[in-house]
């Protein structure tokens, strides 16, 4: 049974939010609802170290409208948490109390290690990353985390927030390159004092918050990129240099209509994009993998699970809620072609990768999605689904491997160029060799008795495969099989057999 459905309030220090969301049996993250306004919580601090009745102002009036979003959403209950702004504040604790008169609501201002903590349980949960550091940039503080086998290690939170830090070093606009370079000083000598430690072998930086997906989207507005979905984006140093490029030297007024940037950070977006850039140099790396998740998914997973899952796990969970969603999706079906496409994977694909097999598994999990949008287009549909879903525990190569497995599968072949950016001329051929296996799996699952066995025999000599599928008549598949002599080069013979229920054999 799913969880209840649980409201998340986070009170930041440039911006306020709500999640709604419930836990499936299986441990997937839906979201139900969700908002956001901007709160800039760190400018009064910034000014004179206290939070003004202003401020209170505008944020009871986000809580309010976050309460209105949790009880429209069903949420049975509701945590409220504040981070670096009020935690600083002279007034913090005079300022909460207010907010919890007020609202009744129970909010708890949480400590930087705890913050960190958060943040990494939220953004790291998604993607399947085991070892390196999380950089979570807030409106106040920067949050890091380092973590090995998806634990943390240690932890840091600076003072090296984006508001924080435009408004003591950036006065100008645009800024000058003096201004700029103090404040790359400033937080390369912070990162240094604190001990961050660079990237390992085997280690990869993940980046959450608002300032770093808004990079993240400027930086996929510049490009052709076949995946909408900003959750496991790679945002490279290069890329990051060239967004940095386009945002120094816009007065503030153009900086705001740069596609991908969110209007209401454009005054702050100079100072994060430059600690973030600033902490790439630091550490060595040479991309920055985005996370949709942060702080208040943290919350939610702290909640329901005690212990990080593989992202093996994730991707499996996440797959099954997904598919879940969908009335056409049968799980015994899905189970059965997936049994027959694993069958015919162990004789014909080899040596194959295992990033490969992992797409090829999923992708003959999932497929029946696309019938609930249209049949005769259901593998189109289908492999749409998976670049658009709420995928989690997956990389973007990854999702778009799956994607044109399923697509190619259905159509014979798959518009390769769309999916460019991750495929080379080795990846399109063994998608390819991997699709017609899917179609074929399809298919036989289509005619098999229940509970019936396919039995699969290469004779090499002879360069013929022998498929015995349990049916009362032999099956006539002219299109497949041209399909597989043509990638395989091999004779595909299929036989039917009337024999009973039994378990998939395998020959050589």
């Amino acid at each position: 049974m799913p969880s209840q459905p649980l409201a998340v309030i986070d009170i930041g220090s440039n911006s306020g939010r709500v999640i709604v969301v419930r836990v499936t049996a299986n441990g997937h993250l839906e979201i139900l609802s969700e908002a956001r306004t901007s709160l800039r919580l760190m400018s009064d601090i910034a000014r004179s170290g206290s939070l003004t009745h202003a401020a209170e102002e505008r944020t009871l009036a986000a809580l309010y409208d976050f309460m209105a979003v949790a009880a429209g959403s069903g949420a049975r209950r509701t945590v409220a948490l504040a981070t670096a702004a009020v935690r600083e504040a002279r007034n913090g604790a005079e300022f909460v109390a207010g907010l919890r008169r007020e609202t009744g609501l129970n909010i708890r201002v949480i400590d930087g290690e705890e913050e960190a903590r958060l943040a990494f349980s939220g953004a790291v949960n998604g993607l399947p990353i085991e070892h390196g550091l999380l950089v979570d940039v807030g409106g106040g503080s920067l949050e890091v985390a380092h973590f090995r086998g998806r634990r943390v290690q240690n932890s840091w939170t600076l003072p090296l927030g984006s508001l924080r830090l435009t408004d003591v070093f950036l006065n100008s606009d645009p800024p000058k390159q003096s201004e700029v370079t103090a404040l790359q000083n400033h937080v390369a000598l912070s990162l240094s004092a604190a001990g961050v430690p660079q990237l390992r072998e085997g280690e990869q930086v993940v980046g959450t918050g608002g300032t770093i997906r808004n990079l993240a989207k400027m930086d996929r507005a510049a490009r052709t990129y076949p995946i909408q979905r900003l959750h496991g984006y790679e945002l490279s140093r290069k890329g990051l240099r060239e967004v940095v490029g386009r945002l120094v030297t816009r007065r503030l007024s153009r900086r705001a209509a740069l596609p991908g940037l969110s209007a209401d950070r454009a005054d702050s977006i100079v100072g994060g994009a430059l600690v973030v850039q600033t902490v790439m140099e630091a550490a060595g790396a040479t991309s920055l993998a985005v996370s949709g998740q942060g702080l208040r998914e943290g919350v939610v997973y702290e909640e329901f699970a005690r212990l990080m899952p593989s992202a093996q796990a994730v991707r499996r969970a996440s797959i099954s809620a997904i598919a879940s969603r969908f009335t056409t999706w049968d799980g015994d079906r899905a189970r059965r072609r997936l049994r027959i496409a694993s069958a015919l994977w162990d004789v014909m694909m080899q040596g194959a990768a295992e990033e490969l097999r992992d797409a090829f598994e999923h992708a003959a999990t999932i497929l029946d999605v696309g019938r609930s949008v249209d049949y005769y287009r259901r593998w189109d549909h289908a492999a749409e689904i998976v670049t658009s879903a709420d995928l989690h525990g997956f990389s973007h190569r990854s999702i778009a491997m799956t994607a044109a497995l399923i697509a190619r599968a259905g159509r014979g072949r798959a518009d390769f160029d769309a999916y460019s950016v991750f495929f080379d001329a080795a990846d399109r051929r063994a998608v390819g060799r991997a699709a017609v296996l899917l179609a074929l799996s399809d298919e036989i699952e289509r005619r098999m008795p229940r509970g019936a066995a396919v039995s699969v025999a290469r004779q090499d000599e002879r360069k013929v495969v022998v498929l015995t599928v349990p049916m009362p008549h032999d099956w006539a598949a002219d299109e497949l099989t041209a399909r597989f002599q043509r990638v395989f080069g091999r004779q595909l013979v299929l036989e039917g057999e009337r024999g009973g229920p039994g378990g998939i054999a395998v020959g050589q």
